[in-house]
Formats: structure tokens, sequence, C-alpha cells
């Protein structure tokens, strides 16, 4: 792929045999020009071997305008260490984050794009809770999402629904004037914060989600929780709102 896609789709992986490859397929299957940049954060179960065979393969031909690339961080250094590291290597006009597990459902990109293509949204977040199909699980995680979103719209002064969602979708320019440090899931309300701080402008839309079981391979657990607590407060502290850069030329 010569010039710029349009879309760089980052996804973290660790320790996803079961659904890596499966994930990738629905990725390139959305008709949208893109680049795919898979980040394994240190795999010991098979996954590397897989996406090793998948980066050696380039371009699929069934996808035209779908270019894959693939990097591997040495050690397991987490989930937002390993999306700085694709945030570096993206080159698309727009950003999206999509996990490796089968939860979130690519089609839903169109949504996440809509605002940005249409010059109202720097930054835009799927919402899990705004009416989109969902799998019925866990209460106990959905109050504790809730709980930190609360806390975290009442730090930034926005109104999200879902901080803690893995769809979010920036304007390149905006993630290249972030400072961001966070190496675990505390990154989803780093950059929730930073992203506030500096005034960009967010919108929320509704995605379809088909949460998984931990016996099905979900990661996430309640020092997680915690670690978010954290972030809310370390975050929001000294928090600035200023008027945004001009993004119109990156």
């Amino acid at each position: 792929m010569s010039q710029a896609p349009k879309l760089s789709v980052v996804i973290p992986v660790f320790n996803e045999r079961h659904t890596i490859e499966e994930i990738v397929r629905r990725v390139r299957a959305v008709p949208i020009e893109k680049e795919i940049l898979v980040v394994d954060d240190g795999s010991r179960d098979g996954t590397r071997e897989i996406l090793e065979r998948l980066a050696s393969s380039g371009t699929d031909s069934g996808a035209p305008g779908t270019d894959l690339r693939v990097l591997f961080q040495d050690r397991n250094r987490g989930k937002g260490a390993a999306l700085r590291r694709g945030f570096q290597a993206a080159r698309g006009e727009i950003v999206i984050v999509q996990d490796a597990d089968l939860e979130y459902d690519p089609m839903d990109f169109h949504q996440l794009l809509e605002p940005i293509d249409r010059g109202v949204a720097d930054v835009v977040y799927g919402s899990r809770f705004l009416g989109g199909p969902h799998r019925v699980l866990f209460f106990w995680h959905y109050v504790g999402n809730k709980f930190l979103t609360t806390l975290s719209d009442m730090a930034t002064n926005l109104n999200l629904t879902d901080v803690w969602t893995c769809y979010k979708a920036f304007r390149r320019g905006v993630l290249e004037q972030l400072d961001l440090c966070e190496d675990g899931f505390g990154f989803e309300q780093e950059v929730t914060c930073k992203v506030a701080a500096e005034g960009w402008r967010v919108y929320e839309v509704p995605i379809s989600y088909f949460g998984r079981t931990y016996a099905e391979g979900k990661k996430i657990t309640w020092r997680d929780g915690f670690r978010g607590l954290w972030c809310v407060l370390r975050y929001s502290l000294g928090r600035r709102r200023t008027p945004p850069g001009d993004l119109t030329a990156t």
C-alpha cells in the first residue's frame, strides 16, 4: 500500500490463539481501505507462530486495500504498551482500537467513523450501553463499569456511558499530541482524561457486544478495576482544558 490508508486498525494481542485468525479475517472483511497492525504482547500459547504465518502472507488477495503488519513485543508489557507501539506505527488518517477476542464486531467500524468523516468529532467511543445488541453476562462487571465511568465523567466533565469500551476511534493527529504512559488496562482512563484535558470533540455511538466468560478467555479482573480507580485520580489531577490544535492538515 503506497499511500496512507484511510484507517489503521490496531490490535493488541496476548495469548489469543483460538481467536486471532478469526478476528483478522473479520477486520479484513470490512469494506474500508485500511491497514491492520497486530501487536503481539509476548504471547506464549502459540499465538506468535500463527501471527508469523499470517504476516508472511502479506496482503490478503481476498480483501484489496488491506495491509497486515505484525509487531512483536520482546515480553508481555500490557495492553497500553502494545497500543502505543501500534499507534506509533499507524499511517492511517483515523486509528481504531480492536481487541483480539471476538467480543466486538468490526462491522461497527462504520458507526465509529461516521462522526469523524462528518467533521464533527476528533474522538469517537463505541458504547455497549446505548442500545446495541449484547450478550447478557456479569451484573457486577456492569456495576463496576458504571461506577468507574461515573467517577471518570465527574473528573473529566464528559457524559460518556462507557469509558472502558475497547472501541475508540481517533483522528491520528489527536494521538500524536497525547503523551500516553499507562502500560495496562489503565490506558482506557488515561486516554479519556487526556482527551478531555485537551478539549477534543468526543462523540459516542452504540455498538454491539458479545462478551465472553472467564472460561472463554476473558482477562480483565477486579485488580484492573482498582487500577482504573487510581487512574481516575491520577490523570484528573491538574487536568487542564484548552482549545485543541488544528488537525485539518494531519
